[in-house]
């Protein structure tokens, strides 16, 4: 799953954004080019989007849309895969997200490389699965 020729090498991760999952993928996650299967990205990738929505929306919520997924690099067998995030937007309901995925190459460790970037927004549900108001109270600043 790439859409550029080279891999760029960073030594620098993301200022200003959380490490909210770290994963190596494994054989059984491949596609059958034997790259990583970008459905499986996608998975860990909703998990990741997940982490920053559920401190705010306290009590249950659910994927309401993926407005953005990029795959820019191969992901691979052994890679070491960071996952960061952090919220776009705080509507009534909702929760915006940006993950970005950068892989540590098992054979080239402390160089990262973007593999993916993302945008998913979360909804705050009751019990019965209708959206509800996410509580202001501890919102990110500027958001509340």
């Amino acid at each position: 799953m790439s859409t550029e020729s080279s891999p760029r090498p960073h030594t620098e991760l993301p200022q200003g954004r959380e490490l909210v999952l770290k994963v190596i993928p494994m054989p059984a996650d491949t596609n059958g080019n034997g790259d990583i299967f970008g459905g499986w990205v996608m998975a860990q990738v909703d998990l990741a989007g997940a982490v920053l929505p559920a401190r705010y929306v306290k009590g249950r919520m659910a994927t309401v849309a993926v407005n953005q997924f990029i795959f820019k690099q191969p992901v691979r067998v052994g890679d070491i895969l960071s996952f960061y995030s952090h919220v776009t937007r705080v509507g009534n309901t909702s929760i915006t997200v940006q993950v970005e995925v950068f892989a540590e190459r098992f054979s080239a460790q402390g160089q990262y490389v973007k593999v993916t970037e993302a945008s998913l927004t979360y909804v705050a549900i009751d019990h019965e699965g209708r959206p509800r108001p996410i509580p202001r109270e501890g919102l990110p600043a500027g958001m509340a």
